[in-house]
């Protein structure tokens, strides 16, 4: 039986690229680096702020932690780009009302992640919020979403992972949770197919089905 539902944040539950497109270039442009674009961007988000500062650097950069301090420093504070999904808050209200659990298990910084659960979801009751804090590694480690089903009092099979990204659906298998793959995110299905996905939602609605039928 499901009892709480542990969503991804980038692509998944927010549309965040304008933002993260717009903050690599920032850091980029301030160390004398070409721009990416933003076909880039969704190809180098996913594996957490570190790894997207790396894969944006030209190869052969020397000053990755310098890059990556600025990064994160600059990074909590661009949010005017980020919108939700449609139909999205229809799905989490109508999940919080069957008695399920949501939780946020994301790569992004914490601090990043908790002004956006802050500014966007207000009135979404988050039973936990798990961002890079240091304390885990990064998805798809499982670590973050195994202490989460902890702090919420279920099993890791009584939790379905939904994320975007070829890390969540090596999360969901890791944790030993049911995956579903969002299909409105920054990965296409093959990709998503390649790391393991068997379970696909399109949007927003067709998740929620996915999910109260589970």
């Amino acid at each position: 039986m499901l009892k709480a539902v542990l969503f991804d944040l980038d692509g998944t539950l927010l549309d965040t690229i304008g933002d993260i497109e717009e903050r690599t270039n920032t850091m980029l442009l301030h160390f004398g680096y070409p721009p990416i674009s933003r076909t880039q961007a969704k190809a180098y988000v996913g594996d957490g702020a570190r790894r997207l500062v790396e894969r944006a650097l030209p190869q052969g950069a020397e000053n990755i932690d310098e890059c990556y301090a600025y990064f994160k420093a600059n990074f909590a504070s661009g949010n005017a780009l980020t919108e939700l999904f449609p139909y999205e808050r229809e799905c989490l209200l109508a999940l919080l009302k069957k008695g399920i659990k949501l939780a946020v298990i994301t790569n992004k910084p914490q601090d990043a992640t908790d002004r956006l659960v802050e500014k966007f979801f207000k009135d979404i009751p988050f039973g936990f919020v798990g961002g890079d804090s240091g304390m885990f590694p990064c998805k798809p480690d499982p670590s973050l979403a195994q202490y989460c089903a902890l702090k919420l009092r279920v099993a890791p099979s009584e939790c379905a992972f939904v994320g975007d990204g070829e890390t969540d659906v090596r999360t969901a298998l890791n944790a030993g949770m049911f995956g579903v793959s969002a299909l409105w995110g920054y990965r296409s299905k093959q990709q998503l197919a390649d790391a393991g996905a068997t379970v696909f939602a399109r949007d927003f609605s067709e998740l929620e089905k996915i999910l109260l039928g589970a």
